[in-house]
């Protein structure tokens, strides 16, 4: 299979893009981090390294903007069977009252806009019976103190992939959403808060690796974290809001 991911130089991208390559697969690792893009090539020379800044949509290296082939690719290049947009980026607002719009913006860019970019420059190369995976979070099914812009940017994300799921049937392209629970990664070590249900990246790259081979639409772990997560959905929103006064 040829497979794009973004988000490739650290958590869950990382460990998607070594364990796919390591089952022979031809896989395209993209991320900001050169170094780490070159260990990547060292341990598994089927990884295609892309290093840039998926925010800047002018540099990207397959569309150019104004739908511009890239004159550095090939035109024989072969269609994706996978295009996973996995990039993404946490930061906290502490201080409701002062919202932080930089902040909201930062974040909002990382882990929505540039998901619209990608789409923009690799959906069509998605081959029939292919798949785009967007790879959302646990966050986006409950309101969560000082999450105002990372939960905001998952959940449009999720609505997004909803969406897209059914545009795209059309054009025999599959969609799937991950909603993962806590994984251990760069992003989470920041987290001074409890964590319940931690998994490891292997242990959630296994997880999307396996539903995506059976085809789900919707990939969630660890599963007894999200039934928890979903039926606190039931709860009235004067309870909820109590509890999670009580979590910021």
């Amino acid at each position: 299979m040829k497979i794009l991911i973004t988000g490739a130089t650290s958590g869950i991208g990382e460990e998607l893009a070594l364990e796919y390559a390591k089952a022979g697969h031809n896989v395209i690792a993209c991320g900001r981090n050169e170094s780490k893009l070159t260990q990547l090539k060292r341990l598994q020379p089927s990884i295609e390294p892309l290093c840039f800044d998926l925010t800047d949509f002018d540099n990207y290296p397959v569309i150019q903007s104004g739908g511009q082939q890239d004159p550095n690719v090939k035109s024989n290049e072969p269609p994706l069977d996978l295009l996973i947009l996995n990039a993404g980026d946490c930061e906290y607002i502490d201080d409701a009252l002062n919202f932080d719009a930089q902040k909201f913006e930062r974040v909002i860019n990382i882990n929505l806009i540039s998901v619209g970019y990608g789409l923009q420059a690799w959906l069509k190369r998605i081959k029939p019976g292919g798949r785009l995976v967007l790879v959302s979070s646990s966050a986006e099914l409950l309101p969560l103190p000082r999450a105002e812009a990372y939960g905001a940017s998952k959940a449009a994300l999720s609505y997004l992939g909803k969406v897209l799921a059914i545009q795209l049937k059309q054009h025999d392209i599959n969609v799937s959403v991950v909603r993962p629970g806590f994984v251990k990664t760069p992003l989470t070590d920041k987290n001074t808060f409890a964590m319940p249900m931690m998994v490891s990246t292997q242990e959630a790259a296994h997880a999307i690796i396996s539903g995506l081979s059976k085809g789900k639409s919707d990939i969630s772990f660890p599963t007894v974290f999200i039934v928890i997560m979903k039926c606190l959905r039931f709860l009235p929103s004067s309870i909820w809001n109590q509890l999670a006064t009580r979590m910021g």
